[in-house]
């Protein structure tokens, strides 16, 4: 139910991720109460092993040229925007809410956490059409959630144990007593620089594991033990919180470009299909978990401090982050729709001020659920919305993105029993990339019987293929260029006999049945003859 409502939402060119989030309400606690107490019970464990997926995807996106480029943006846009939204909330919340600091700051850093669920497919997606890529703004903004997420989630747990049961921090050798807001930046330089360096670790364990001594043999078996290996590191960071297990995953994925490129490729596509699974638990679980009959008593205060902590404090720390960077005004502009959707997190620790019975929680636990319902479907549709309008579109580096693409092949035959090899070698082609096929007769003789054949001939060499037979009755060359671009057409293949001149051997030409050479359409490339007289 989550993926075909979530295809029906994108087909109304709404986020697809809404109407997950729609099905997990109406199948949830709020709504028809049908989904597994089993199921909600590990919601927590499912959405862990969410993250984790589209964490790798964001490390395994990143360019570390264009990192390099924008200098410390992106580490300014890891503390900057997110402090300013905790202490803008804070302060709101104080003003409204009658909050204390320390509660009102606890409200802060759940909401100015920014959730990678949302923010990380946008930015792959801007990475892949070009959007941005010359300045490296999408990896830019990866870069800053991760980080800025791993300040907010220490700061949390700092606070929620100073409000429980207090905390009293340490006592150094010398007799020198430390608190622990004294220690965090202590704590924070530790989880980040702890979390790069197993990053760093587990990538030179996958390269030796998975490329050097080839203990698998599949892309699927790549993709299956680097995500347990990532999972491991995210299970260790909660058991050993010295480090941060998000970043750490993330790190992964950064450094296997740097190692192994062909290996980054292939965990990349493997990547690709574990979200496609994973977004569905995601999205459902966090519209399962939203708290629908505690929206109503803060409906208007909540959505005040959402537009106070964004608009004011997430806003001061963009303009912070991009001062003296290449950044042109709209660029910067960009950060409102691409750099403030809230989902992941809130989901995770919306509710942990309520479990422990602090003053506050109820109202906490309804607000960081309208940020979800507010900011996460609105992020979705903002971020390819505005990107063209805002965004330098640039050259996209294959290295570093996946492409996905509908390829197209063309077969142009005639009635020869050349025709043969050449539908052989267009369904070995097809087979490697999942392609589909344009078989292509040009009609110069009237000639049925030969076109039933050839029809039957086809059906038979690519019956687990996607194609499609076409004729057109127009000059050769003409015919092979117009259907090329018609439908798109990647690659061409076409036979050749000999080494006569091209007009004489072109498909179907009068004189020379099952003559064939290579053409290609414009703007495309061509195909070189290889000894067996077909185009490669």
């Amino acid at each position: 139910m989550g993926f075909f409502v979530g295809q029906i939402a994108r087909r109304l060119k709404i986020p697809a991720l809404v109407g997950m989030v729609l099905v997990g309400i109406l199948l949830g606690p709020q709504g028809g109460h049908v989904l597994s107490p089993e199921i909600l019970d590990a919601a927590d464990s499912l959405r862990t092993i969410a993250v984790m997926v589209i964490l790798m995807k964001a490390g395994l996106g990143l360019d570390r040229e264009k990192l390099a480029q924008q200098g410390s943006v992106a580490l300014r846009l890891g503390f900057l925007p997110a402090s300013g939204e905790a202490i803008a909330v804070a302060l709101a919340a104080m003003w409204l809410l009658q909050f204390d600091w320390a509660t009102g700051l606890l409200l802060g850093c759940i909401l100015g956490a920014e959730s990678p669920a949302v923010i990380v497919p946008g930015m792959l997606r801007l990475k892949r059409l070009g959007w941005g890529v010359k300045k490296g703004i999408p990896d830019a903004i990866l870069t800053g959630s991760a980080l800025s997420d791993v300040l907010l989630l220490l700061v949390f747990s700092l606070l929620l144990a100073f409000l429980s049961q207090g905390t009293t921090g340490i006592t150094l050798p010398g007799g020198m007593h430390l608190s622990a807001w004294q220690l965090l930046p202590l704590q924070i330089l530790l989880q980040v620089t702890l979390g790069v360096l197993l990053g760093w670790l587990l990538a030179q364990l996958l390269v030796s594991l998975l490329a050097q001594q080839n203990w698998t043999q599949t892309a699927v078996q790549d993709g299956m033990v680097a995500a347990a290996f990532a999972l491991l590191l995210v299970i260790l960071a909660e058991a050993v919180p010295i480090f941060s297990g998000y970043l750490a995953v993330m790190a992964t994925g950064f450094f296997l470009i740097e190692l192994d490129a062909p290996l980054a490729r292939r965990l990349r596509g493997g990547f690709d299909s574990l979200w496609t699974i994973a977004e569905i638990f995601l999205f459902v679980l966090l519209g399962a978990s939203i708290q629908l009959q505690v929206l109503g008593n803060t409906l208007g205060v909540g959505l005040l401090i959402l537009a106070i902590g964004t608009l004011i404090g997430r806003s001061l720390g963009w303009y912070l982050s991009t001062l003296g960077s290449n950044w042109t005004r709209q660029e910067r502009l960009f950060l409102l729709p691409g750099n403030s959707a809230k989902a992941t997190v809130q989901a995770a620790i919306g509710a942990v001020p309520l479990a422990h019975g602090m003053a506050g929680g109820e109202a906490i636990l309804a607000i960081a659920a309208l940020s979800i319902l507010v900011t996460a479907p609105l992020g979705a549709w903002a971020i390819p919305t505005f990107a063209p309008k805002l965004l330098e579109r640039g050259e996209v580096d294959p290295t570093k993105v996946a492409i996905p693409r509908r390829i197209v092949l063309l077969a142009a035959v005639d009635t020869s029993p050349l025709a043969t090899q050449v539908l052989r070698k267009a369904a070995e082609l097809a087979r490697r990339s999942d392609a589909e096929v344009i078989v292509l007769h040009v009609v110069r003789v009237d000639d049925p019987v030969g076109v039933a054949k050839l029809r039957d001939r086809a059906r038979q060499l690519l019956a687990d293929i996607r194609y499609q037979f076409v004729t057109v009755d127009e000059p050769v060359p003409e015919g092979i260029l117009h259907a090329a671009q018609t439908y798109g057409a990647a690659e061409i293949i076409i036979g050749k006999r000999g080494h006569r001149p091209l007009e004489d051997v072109l498909v179907g030409l009068p004189g020379g049945p099952g003559n064939q050479s290579v053409t290609r359409p414009a703007g495309g490339r061509g195909r070189c003859v290889g000894p067996d007289g077909l185009a490669k």
